[in-house]
């Protein structure tokens, strides 16, 4: 809904504006290269934003483009309670979801099979594109190998929001779907509600 599909198998080359991101990074430098797989891993895993901004920027052209997409796709999925103001989930005025929302989006995403194995990995390699470039970071993700049946998921941080989380848990053939915004403690609480 929102890509060009020719951008996704060429290089990412990462702007400016991706290299001076705040937040969550992956400590991405301004003009190295990088395959989008990889930049999608330092997203999911990581949440990290440069590598988010620069992928935006990628596929779209520029980052407004990308937001306009997202709200387009927000409107034909029935995301009725979601509006996108940047690519990051930054705090915004208009920026804003629910929990309901933010489940029937990781519901989508874990149908795509380079989603699911991103959101599940403990860690991962990032590699620049010529290879000189070589860091592992592991995934923000603290229940991955440690509450039994974690499937995957994704955390989230900003000082309006909270803590963050939404995460897939299996547990004797059935799918335990966990949304938490704004939790205090939001690994404990996992744990107690699962």
């Amino acid at each position: 809904l929102v890509h060009q599909p020719r951008s996704l198998s060429l290089p990412c080359r990462v702007p400016s504006r991706a290299a001076a991101a705040t937040g969550a990074r992956a400590g991405l430098p301004e003009g190295q290269s990088y395959r989008v797989p990889d930049l999608l891993s330092a997203m999911l895993v990581r949440s990290a934003n440069d590598a988010c901004l620069a992928l935006a920027e990628h596929v779209a052209g520029s980052v407004e483009v990308f937001v306009e997409g997202m709200n387009r796709a927000a409107t034909l999925l029935e995301l009725r309670e979601t509006h996108f103001e940047n690519p990051c989930g930054w705090d915004s005025p208009r920026q804003r979801s629910s929990a309901r929302d933010v489940m029937k989006l990781a519901r989508l995403a874990i149908d795509y099979p380079q989603i699911l194995e991103r959101v599940a990995l403990r860690e991962f390699e990032l590699q620049s594109a010529d290879g000189s470039l070589r860091k592992r970071r592991r995934n923000t993700n603290l229940l991955l190998g440690q509450l039994p049946g974690t499937v995957g998921g994704k955390t989230g941080f900003t000082a309006q929001a909270g803590k963050c989380l939404v995460v897939l848990v299996e547990r004797e053939g059935r799918e335990v779907w966990l949304v938490l915004l704004g939790a205090e403690e939001r690994w404990w609480t996992a744990h107690r509600a699962i």
